[in-house]
């Protein structure tokens, strides 16, 4: 019988820690007045080469299943990202393709921990080797809230850089 109580006591004891550290110490995500940039690119990178046509005898060569009339290069271009803030270097990277043969995407996930406030963000993006400088640029004057989070991202399709 002593065992039981026993056993109870401690189960008791252990819920009650169990329940005091699901409420307390409170925690606190962000500052009284900070907000958060989360930087969040997954792109592949341009090819490294052009294609080229095979010439008759290359293809004569080849077996007929593969006989591709042109032949295209797999590796792709790193992908270099540049964010300013307010002026100043926020974060600046190359980043490689992934893969093996480096055909893959590059891929980036950073969080920044900012005042709250307004504020102007550029972001700058090379994915090809063959362009010198910056081939998507974006900049914007945003409005930073208390606790607020900031994403920048990149969409092809919808022009490029993305601050949302």
């Amino acid at each position: 019988m002593t065992k039981w109580i026993a056993r109870c006591v401690l189960f008791a004891v252990f819920m009650l820690g169990v329940g005091y550290l699901s409420s307390a110490p409170a925690y606190r995500h962000l500052g009284s007045n900070e907000s958060l940039i989360r930087l969040s690119i997954s792109h592949t990178g341009q090819l490294v080469g052009d294609c080229r046509d095979r010439s008759a005898a290359e293809l004569s060569k080849l077996s007929r299943n593969m006989r591709a009339a042109q032949v295209c290069p797999r590796e792709r271009s790193p992908v270099t990202i540049e964010v300013e803030f307010d002026g100043k270097p926020l974060y600046r990277e190359v980043l490689p393709a992934s893969g093996l043969s480096h055909d893959g995407a590059s891929s980036v996930y950073r969080r920044f921990t900012t005042p709250a406030g307004e504020h102007r963000i550029t972001v700058r993006l090379n994915d090809s080797v063959r362009v010198k400088g910056f081939n998507y640029q974006r900049s914007e004057v945003v409005q930073l809230h208390r606790a607020q989070v900031l994403v920048i991202d990149f969409n092809h399709e919808q022009g490029g850089v993305i601050i949302k």
